[in-house]
């Protein structure tokens, strides 16, 4: 039987909760789009719009894995509640210092810090609430559709961060964002799913090591290990540090005053993105597996290295577009993976595993395309660090290739999606 197209959105409490969720990312990306360029005209920095990427990413790093624990053991309801009030004080904060006149460096590594917090304490939360609203053969769907709605947030952030800093300004721009969080915190207070279903939830309490044994020695599927390392290797090079010094590129590529070209740069990446989400759930094609997300990894790669390369603003949109499609094929495959695929028992945990992973280790690639681009400038670093994920993807696929030859004839191997 063929699968519904876009299955998860016919059942109505995940409905709400995508739309919620979307305006909460969207204010996510709106403050981002409109802080990094307050960041820029201020400062000039290609140093600190590096070390904003790191000290953003830095408590994923180090927080992922406790946070998913947590989501294991306590109502994930409150742990998003309190990372929707961090987001707002964030938000709250840059308007502040943006109107009085008083921001300084500190402020902002202080404030994107914050909003790291704000994003680790309710990431896995998030995620295991899906778990107890869509069941079935639907939860695919609604696993792959949360992770695109990060995408659709990074197109709708830059149209309607743009649009606020035309109408309003930045400060009044950013105090109006404030109130874009407010929708999914109201369904977050309201709704019943806990994330643990009739479940009850068992309060205890842990170590950091002990909740990192317990994650490594579940006899987790290798086709879990495959995409953590994967997710690992594009977010220490890449990630999404070029998002940063996207105000650069689009110096070199010609800007303007409005900051429309550096917005278009921005929106052109998830474009691509909306792109690959209708290909992968409106026409039903690309079933997840480790090959396929290890191929569209590498074209990703490719793709991110080239638009540096780019000797035209028209090309380099393109460019843009074209890794947006592999980037949400590869990363929402993963996502798929790892949440299907991870004991329920320690669900919250796995899915914090590979959020360090996913997230977490972009702070890294704040040094890789960041501070390296200080010294031998942004385009030759993101085009270097771009290259060792295709190195890397090149390599999983060799080892895949090798494990899948090893279990034949007859084994289950990486190319049978869970069901």
């Amino acid at each position: 039987m063929e699968a519904q197209r876009f299955a998860a959105l016919r059942i109505p409490p995940y409905r709400r909760y995508f739309a919620a969720n979307l305006l909460s990312m969207t204010a996510d990306n709106i403050e981002h789009v409109i802080s990094y360029w307050v960041i820029f005209q201020v400062f000039h920095s290609p140093t600190l719009a590096g070390f904003a990427v790191i000290s953003h990413w830095v408590p994923f790093l180090l927080f992922s894995l406790h946070s998913g624990a947590l989501a294991d053991r306590y109502d994930c309801r409150k742990l998003i509640q309190i990372s929707q009030a961090l987001f707002m004080a964030a938000s709250l904060a840059w308007a502040v210092l943006i109107l009085t006149g008083t921001l300084q460096m500190w402020h902002a590594l202080v404030i994107l810090t914050v909003h790291g917090a704000a994003g680790v304490v309710g990431a896995p939360a998030s995620q295991l609430i899906i778990h107890d609203m869509v069941r079935g053969d639907r939860l695919a769907s609604a696993i792959r559709l949360n992770a695109t709605s990060r995408y659709l947030a990074i197109l709708l952030g830059p149209a309607i961060g743009g649009g606020l800093m035309v109408l309003l300004g930045p400060a009044w721009g950013l105090l109006a964002n404030v109130f874009i969080y407010v929708p999914f915190s109201v369904f977050v207070r309201r709704t019943p799913y806990t994330g643990h279903g009739a479940e009850p939830i068992a309060v205890r309490s842990s170590s950091l090591s002990e909740i990192a044994r317990t994650a490594l020695t579940a006899g987790l599927d290798p086709r879990i290990l495959t995409m953590i390392a994967l997710a690992g290797a594009s977010s220490f090079f890449v990630g999404n540090a070029f998002q940063a010094q996207m105000p650069g590129y689009a110096e070199i590529l010609g800007t303007d005053d409005s900051g429309a070209r550096y917005s278009i740069l921005l929106a052109a990446n998830a474009a691509g993105a909306i792109v690959g989400v209708l290909l992968l759930e409106g026409a039903n094609i690309l079933r997840p597996s480790v090959r396929t997300a290890i191929v569209c990894a590498g074209l990703w790669g490719a793709s991110m290295g080239l638009f540096p390369m780019a000797q035209s603003y028209p090309v380099a949109v393109g460019l843009l577009v074209l890794a947006g499609i592999f980037s949400i094929t590869f990363t929402s495959m993963a996502q798929t993976l790892v949440q299907m695929l991870a004991p329920a028992r320690i669900r919250g945990t796995v899915v914090g595993l590979f959020i360090t992973a996913m997230l977490g280790l972009r702070a890294g690639s704040g040094l890789t395309v960041g501070v390296l681009g200080a010294y031998i400038g942004i385009q030759r670093s993101l085009e270097l660090s771009s290259l060792m994920v295709v190195v890397t993807a090149v390599a999983l696929f060799v080892f895949d290739a090798r494990v899948r030859r090893a279990l034949a004839p007859g084994a289950v191997t990486s190319e049978e999606t869970p069901a």
